[in-house]
């Protein structure tokens, strides 16, 4: 017996992501000072009264779009792990490319998930949601040694932070041996 789809929750489901990615845009075009209900809905197309069903409130919106960034990002490192893991790599490469990506092509966003992560820095409801993608990274990736995972991730972030302010976002070549360092046996 087939299960039957109901297609108002289907609708309902794509609705609020096009309302988050809608909120994602607003943060990269004006940062998070521009959410409103209304910014969102008129980048969404929808009606406010749309964003307001989905998300009673700005901060309810805000932890939405933060665990989506945290769910894309650990989503793509997920893959570019298992990529390097099947070429018998240590995933230098793999992380200087997808660093540059993250500041040249799609520097936007993240721009916008820095400010959306560092926005839970002032409001701690949306620190659970900042969380999540380092325990999410931390459950995924095998790791030994605790405090050399923690360093990887900081020099990640430091790059991340020091190539949104450069003035020409750095290539993967440039970051290679940045990368390859910080991922040394120690």
């Amino acid at each position: 017996m087939r299960q039957r789809v109901d297609g108002r929750k289907v609708r309902g489901e794509k609705r609020r992501t096009e309302i988050i990615e809608a909120t994602l845009r607003v943060i990269e075009r004006d940062g998070v000072a521009g959410v409103t209900h209304r910014t969102v809905a008129k980048e969404a197309g929808v009606p406010t009264t749309s964003t307001t069903y989905h998300f009673a409130t700005l901060d309810d919106l805000l932890i939405a779009t933060l665990i989506d960034c945290a769910r894309d990002m650990a989503t793509e490192v997920y893959w570019m792990i298992d990529r390097a893991r099947s070429r018998g790599s240590r995933g230098a490469e793999e992380v200087a490319n997808l660093l540059a990506e993250a500041l040249g092509p799609r520097r936007g966003r993240t721009m916008a998930e820095y400010e959306l992560y560092l926005l839970a820095a002032r409001r701690p409801e949306l620190r659970p949601a900042a969380r999540r993608w380092l325990d999410v990274l931390t459950s995924m990736v095998r790791h030994d040694d605790e405090v050399a995972f923690r360093v990887f991730l900081a020099g990640i972030d430091g790059l991340l932070i020091q190539g949104l302010i450069d003035d020409e976002p750095p290539t993967a070549e440039e970051l290679r041996p940045v990368v390859d360092y910080l991922l040394k046996p120690r």
